[in-house]
């Protein structure tokens, strides 16, 4: 039973690390293409309660979890797809750390050109391009310790 408790949280914490990634994507995306600063300060300060609320949630319960079942399984923590997988969790790490500071820091951007009435200034779109870009390896990597999960090959 511990078992099936443990994949079930691992499996829902997973779940939740790339649904809300993908929901904030789509929600900061959308407002980004208004160029309305006040549409990009009240949807970002949403965003970034998400990403602290349920991504670090998740990010926290990921390896935990994993790390239980690993254990249950009988796996050696060393087997080359788990190797593969935790490559894949720093990278998206990696990325992960950096965007969560971006969004703040547009947020507070956006804020800023409300209270100015001037639209986003030029750093706000520095900020997105980067956030875009890191946007991509950390969904990838999202995907692909998915697929290790689920089929555990042999390298």
């Amino acid at each position: 039973m511990t078992y099936l408790i443990l994949k079930v949280i691992h499996i829902l914490s997973g779940a939740v690390l790339f649904g809300t990634g993908a929901g904030i994507a789509f929600f900061m995306l959308r407002a980004h293409a208004t160029k309305d600063p006040r549409t990009v300060a009240s949807v970002g300060r949403i965003v970034v309660l998400a990403d602290f609320v349920f991504t670090a949630s998740a990010v926290v319960v990921q390896p935990i979890s994993g790390l239980a079942l690993i254990h249950l399984q009988g796996y050696a923590l060393t087997e080359p797809w788990l190797m593969a997988a935790y490559a894949l969790y720093v990278l998206i790490g990696a990325c992960w750390l950096p965007v969560v500071w971006f969004q703040w820091r547009m947020v507070k951007l956006a804020e800023g050109a409300v209270a100015a009435g001037t639209p986003l200034p030029p750093l706000y779109h520095r900020l997105f391009r980067a956030w875009f870009i890191l946007g991509w390896p950390a969904f990838a990597g999202v995907i692909g310790i998915y697929a290790l999960m689920v089929a555990k090959p042999v390298f």
